[in-house]
């Protein structure tokens, strides 16, 4: 689609989209790059990439339509196969007599179109549509699996009855226990899940999936199935099938829906069996930024700023689960340029990067986080991410390497970012080697997204004042409108807050997750409290002095704006 620079700007300055002074800037950096207008003015916030898309579909005169929360009909979706839908972003949402209508992102895709066209042999339609509604979509071709997930288990749970005198190595090849994993794994991950629990019980076998960060219960099968999904899982991940009395880690990969998804296995015995937990790992993390994992603002600025710096170190700080390996991969995949060496020691290996030499550390055979990085420094590394600081040992060559030439990304199980200082302390570094080489470091927790569907609402005067025990209304104020969030005269009575809403395709009312920071700047003032042994407590009040947002606080700007809920932020805040 072509459209001239002159026509795009009035429509956007008719809509309000965007600023004629805004735009003039985009123009001048469209022509110094060559790249389109529209991709400068995405690439800035300017305007949203469905909100530019739906404006295309306007001057066009295409139709524009929104799948989200649309059910559609297994014979129409499936007209297109799922990995040609997903590979094209093309969805065959309704079928009428000899035609089509498809939605899709990019309707100059005549490939595709053609290709559509000679399968069905029907006219096709093609429509305008945005992200949310291709991936609401896409969602749907899994429908079916979920519909006869329970026929599978049980007629292949019943085949297994059969089974009962077959060795092991047998019960893991024989084709119940193959398809009841199979089935297993791809729900899982239809339904977006990132751990599977399987828990043997006295009597069955119990399936769970942790969504979103929450624990469901998916299914039971009978206690007989256990000996062959074990087997089964124990010979996708190399584990020996003859051990049953200690624990036991491993991995396998597959693939399904267009991506490789690996699978990191650990199996503990407990006293009714042996149970395994399995995360799911998309092998690929390319294409998220630090605004689409929820950095804004001042936050934002710091973190630019710190990976423009080639030494010194970046810390992510949370507990398990707070999404810091997914800010120090989003890191990396921003200072991943041809002209820098970068070297990883991980435990482990979460995401596979191009063109980052990533080491898996081996403490069974003395292979650890310290022993690995000492070698890496002589790699000739530009940038070093450590997976975890958990000793002395490993700190002080961390900081050894920030102090000698490199940029180090590295995490710490703390619950804030002021309080990584006293821990670091606490290992034995000395003050003035922290004020040395620290740049910035970050507090995170992940908390829930609302779904469209989602429910508003005003404080009441009573919920006002709790808040106020929880966090500075002021700084989220300020926030909010320096962010043009909110007008620039608003109050907290004129702020909509919102619930989650159940609905058919999320009955929690939350689908995926998004972060939630503080980004404390490692400046004169907080190295002036360092060399004081100042604590925890005494350096989170300057940075908030100084513009940081406590978690809390920015858990509550995004709960403003519609991302999550209080009650969300409360219970992460809280845990």
């Amino acid at each position: 689609m072509y459209i001239s620079d002159t026509h795009l700007k009035s429509f956007l300055a008719d809509a309000g989209l965007v600023s004629q002074k805004d735009f003039d800037k985009a123009e001048v950096e469209a022509k110094d790059s060559g790249k389109p207008i529209g991709d400068i003015l995405i690439a800035h916030n300017m305007v949203g990439e469905d909100e530019l898309r739906r404006t295309y579909a306007y001057i066009f005169g295409i139709p524009f339509v929104a799948l989200t929360g649309t059910n559609i009909k297994y014979e129409t979706l499936s007209l297109i196969p799922e990995p040609v839908a997903r590979r094209n972003n093309i969805i065959a949402y309704n079928h009428k007599g000899d035609e089509l209508e498809v939605a899709m992102l990019n309707t100059d895709d005549l490939a595709a179109i053609d290709f559509i066209k000679k399968k069905t042999r029907l006219k096709i339609l093609p429509r305008l549509t945005d992200v949310a509604s291709i991936k609401a979509a896409l969602k749907q071709y899994q429908q079916s699996l979920k519909d006869n997930l329970g026929d599978v288990i049980r007629k292949e749970t019943e085949a297994l009855e059969h089974t009962k005198e077959l060795k092991e190595e047998d019960l893991a090849a024989g084709v119940p226990a193959v398809r009841i994993v199979d089935t297993l794994l791809r729900h899982a991950g239809a339904q977006n899940a990132s751990d599977i629990h399987i828990e043997p019980l006295e009597d069955s076998l119990l399936i769970r999936y942790r969504i979103d960060g929450i624990l469901h219960d998916a299914m039971e099968l009978p206690k007989l199935a256990a000996p062959a999904v074990t087997a089964r899982i124990k010979v996708l991940a190399n584990m020996r099938l003859d051990e049953k009395r200690l624990p036991q880690d491993g991995r396998f990969s597959a693939e399904g829906g267009g991506e490789k998804v690996s699978f990191r296995v650990s199996v503990l015995p407990t006293y009714f069996g042996e149970k395994i937990v399995m995360r799911l790992l998309r092998d690929s993390i390319s294409g998220f930024t630090l605004e689409s994992i929820g950095f804004h603002g001042e936050g934002l600025e710091r973190m630019h700023e710190a990976t423009r710096k080639t030494t010194g170190m970046i810390l992510s700080c949370g507990p398990t689960g707070s999404g810091k390996s997914t800010t120090l991969y989003t890191i990396l995949d921003i200072v991943n340029t041809p002209n820098v060496n970068i070297s990883t020691v991980e435990d482990p290996i979460e995401y596979q990067m191009a063109r980052i030499n990533q080491t898996q550390v081996r403490p069974e055979i003395g292979f650890t986080f310290a022993n690995g990085l000492r070698t890496l420094v002589r790699q000739d590394p530009d940038i070093i991410m450590v997976g975890e600081i958990r000793d002395k040992e490993t700190a002080s060559l961390a900081i050894n390497a920030s102090l000698t030439g490199h940029l180090v990304l590295s995490t710490l199980h703390t619950n804030s970012a002021a309080g990584a200082i006293p821990r670091l302390l606490d290992m034995g570094i000395e003050p003035f080697l922290l004020v040395s080489t620290l740049r910035v470091i970050i507090g995170q927790r992940l908390v829930r997204r609302l779904t469209p569907e989602k429910e508003k609402y005003a404080l009441t005067r009573d919920e006002q004042n709790s808040l106020e025990h929880m966090i500075d209304p002021g700084i989220v104020l300020r926030t909010l409108k320096e962010e043009k969030a909110v007008a620039k005269d608003a109050t907290w009575k004129d702020i909509s807050f919102s619930r989650p809403k159940e609905s058919a395709a999320s009955p929690s009312g939350y689908s995926g997750r998004v972060g939630i920071y503080e980004v404390m700047s490692v400046n004169s003032t907080i190295k002036e409290l360092i060399m004081k042994n100042a604590t925890g407590d005494e350096i989170e009040k300057q940075a908030r002095s100084e513009g940081m947002l406590t978690m809390s606080e920015d858990g509550i700007f995004k709960a403003a704006q519609g991302e999550t809920s209080i009650e969300e932020v409360l219970r992460v805040i809280t845990e």
